[in-house]
């Protein structure tokens, strides 16, 4: 279903600050545009227009659509069939000109309709887009922009562009103000308050609020009537009845509220990055929630109190706070495998509890739980596979048959089957290019197949095809820069640029490339620095922010350029030093405390002092030695480094012994076996043999590195 937004026309008068909808002398409030087949519900909507009543609170109100009436009559509305003419009559432009809103109410019929098309049109021309508003009956917005699906586009031509300041129709899609009237949509009475919110011009939890509040008053007035007449019992069980409907028929509307709130709204803020606003909406939902008793929610509240928690869990996980995601995404899975339970059938609600299960083995990935991850891919993969299995043909539910794929190939990549990993990627592309081409407006398609990249190009790196890897970061690189070309903000695929950048920065340095590996890793930083400020308060971003600074202050470095390497690796430092106080027990955070260590080490013996070479060479190692990962062969690898470094750092303040025997106890940590080594961990068990003299047995890894052109910075 298409997301449909208000994009409001305003105009500035020189006497006043607030944008406002122009008000021109009008007769009517608004005038309804309609297909004469879709009369029934014309009719029911002309008459629940009329008769409402603005709340006491909010009229004589000025918006920016101008004062807010107490009635929003009255309404004009067409009761003849213009089918004979060949224009409209003047009696319909005359209409037409003195009405401050159009409504339009949108259908397949609706659609193909010359005169509800030359309606529009002629308000348009005169109008600013604002002041049209579209109520959806039946069909789908914007279907004519979907093959194969036009028969079921319900806004007319007039509807779907907007006009210029001279009455002309543009290229430029128009977004009107929706309000969705299917069953499976808002409902009537939310969409009816969707539609006078719009007139009014205020937030339409501000009007359902003042709704409640006022039928509560009619359901305490009608509650003292009834006491007042309790010698009447069939009056008393009228307004019971009475009462037990607007019950009903308030929380219905709450919870249509809170549907919107998880649906459209939460759709609108998540490429944008606002956690603040995310979080908001999830903990307005939680906390509607929070007065009902779990245990007795029906199943579409029960799915909706899930869906709160899952997004309350992404906003802690952006955050960098990894207990409390865990412990929300891990309710939230409570929620929707009883969701399942009650209807196994209901292949959305098993799409739903997915989702939950694959966070709870990511967030395992994350914290370096090997095992739990895999256990909770592999559930993830059954769940898709199983949705595929029931709807073959579903676009959706075989894009997660993907993302299970991919999952599975991170489990392969951290046992180190690189190859497999690699094919299980590269298997994977040419599905998510097919279903990429089928629906090119869908983003997330997109994002996986840069994520396929990614991966891959990990994969290869691993296995020492270092240009076949260059070439699959540059070709990712290249495929974000098309994507974001048309200054689409989307903070997931800007989020994306960051690694990938840094990557390829690596892997020309890797090549002996550092003058070209360099600017990649600038920008790197750069990305990470126009997206932070977007929303400082995301981990996530903050984490590949200072990997960035850190890997580019090590480059510099190692060709000579010390003063700015130790300005980007204090800048480091110091988003690591935040990360860790935030969240101790992160593990990439704690892998990106080593490097900052390792770097001040090296930078103090470049300086000269040999002391706090030492010193941090030492602490290096310690937290090195802390570290947890997905594999844990290379952590192995990170503390024999620490070893070589604390080792160096002797060397270099005249203690020979200790310098050998850091060295010793580096090469004893590594694994005997070497048929799975990546590159850079042959490069440091050659490094530590050598070292040590161990010269013959250095030597054929040192070829081996120079045939596949790799070479180490430091």
């Amino acid at each position: 279903m298409v997301n449909l937004a208000q994009i409001p026309a305003i105009e500035r008068t020189e006497d006043a600050d607030k944008p406002r909808v122009p008000r021109l002398r009008t007769r009517y409030y608004a005038f309804l545009s309609y297909s004469h087949k879709d009369k029934e519900l014309a009719d029911w909507l002309h008459r629940e227009l009329e008769k409402f009543r603005v709340p006491h609170s909010l009229a004589g109100k000025l918006t920016a659509n101008g004062v807010i009436p107490r009635r929003l009559s009255p309404i004009f509305r067409d009761q003849q069939d213009l089918s004979a003419g060949s224009d409209l009559g003047e009696e319909i432009k005359a209409a037409l000109a003195a009405s401050q809103f159009l409504i339009v109410l949108c259908s397949p019929t609706a659609a193909i309709s010359r005169w509800t098309n030359q309606e529009i049109e002629s308000f348009k021309r005169t109008r600013p887009e604002g002041c049209v508003l579209a109520a959806v009956a039946v069909g789908e917005p914007f279907a004519s922009d979907i093959p194969g699906r036009e028969s079921e586009e319900c806004f007319p031509p007039a509807l779907r562009f907007k006009y210029d300041r001279r009455g002309h129709q543009t290229a430029k899609r128009a977004e009107p103000l929706a309000a969705d009237f299917r069953e499976a949509g808002e409902g009537k009475r939310l969409a009816l308050l969707k539609l006078v919110a719009g007139m009014l011009g205020v937030g339409l939890d501000e009007l359902v609020q003042r709704e409640t509040t006022r039928r509560h008053r009619q359901m305490a007035w009608l509650a003292a009537a009834s006491l007042a007449g309790m010698a009447v019992t069939s009056t008393l069980a009228v307004f019971a009845v009475q009462s037990r409907n607007e019950a009903r028929e308030q929380r219905r509307e709450a919870e249509g509220l809170v549907a919107f709130m998880l649906g459209d709204l939460k759709d609108k803020l998540e490429p944008i990055g606002r956690l603040d606003a995310l979080d908001g909406v999830g903990s307005r939902v939680l906390s509607y929630y929070s007065k009902q008793d779990a245990s007795e929610l029906n199943d579409a509240a029960l799915l909706q109190r899930s869906k709160a928690l899952s997004l309350t869990a992404q906003v802690a996980y952006l955050r960098g706070h990894f207990e409390d995601a865990q412990r929300l995404y891990r309710q939230a899975m409570a929620g929707t495998e009883e969701a399942v339970r009650r209807n196994p059938d209901d292949l959305q609600r098993v799409f739903d509890h997915a989702q939950n299960v694959f966070w709870i083995g990511e967030l395992a990935r994350r914290r370096g739980d090997a095992a739990k991850a895999e256990a909770g891919y592999r559930e993830y993969k059954r769940l898709a596979d199983r949705m595929v299995a029931v709807e073959p043909d579903n676009l959706k539910w075989r894009m997660e048959v993907q993302y299970a794929r991919e999952n599975l190939g991170i489990v392969l990549f951290n046992q180190r089957r690189f190859a497999e990993a690699a094919s299980q990627f590269a298997a994977g592309q040419r599905p998510v290019e097919g279903l990429s081409s089928v629906d090119p407006a869908n983003l997330e398609y997109q994002k996986e197949l840069s994520n396929l990249l990614a991966w891959l190009a990990d994969s290869q790196r691993a296995l020492g095809h270092v240009d076949e890897a260059i070439a699959t970061r540059q070709r990712q690189l290249s495929f974000l820069d098309r994507l974001l070309a048309g200054g689409k903000m989307d903070v997931e695929l800007q989020k994306q640029l960051i690694p990938a950048h840094q990557a390829l920065g690596i892997l020309l340095t890797s090549k002996g490339q550092a003058q070209r590996g360099i600017p990649e890793l600038r920008a790197a930083v750069d990305h990470a620095d126009r997206l932070i400020p977007v929303e400082p308060s995301n981990a996530l971003w903050r984490t590949l922010a200072a990997s960035a600074r850190l890997e580019l202050g090590k480059t510099l470095f190692a060709v000579g350029q010390r003063e700015e390497a130790a300005q980007q690796t204090a800048a480091g430092c110091t988003m690591v030093a935040e990360l860790r106080a935030r969240d101790p027990e992160s593990a990439r955070a704690r892998v990106l405390q080593s490097d900052c260590l390792a770097l001040r080490s090296r930078l103090a013996s470049a300086s000269g002092n040999a002391a706090a070479a030492i010193t941090f060479a030492q602490q290096a190692l310690a937290s090195a030695r802390n570290e947890r990962g997905a594999d844990p062969i290379l952590d192995y690898y990170r503390v024999a480094s620490g070893y070589r470094l604390l080792g160096d750092a002797r060397k270099r303040a005249g203690d020979g012994a200790g310098a050998s025997a850091a060295w010793n106890d580096g090469l004893r940590l590594l694994p005997a076996q070497v048929g799975a080594e990546r590159p850079m961990e042959m490069f440091e068990r050659q490094q530590l043999l050598q070292r040590v003299g161990r010269t013959a047995e250095a030597e054929p890894l040192r070829e081996r590195l120079t045939a596949i052109g790799y070479h180490s910075v430091i």
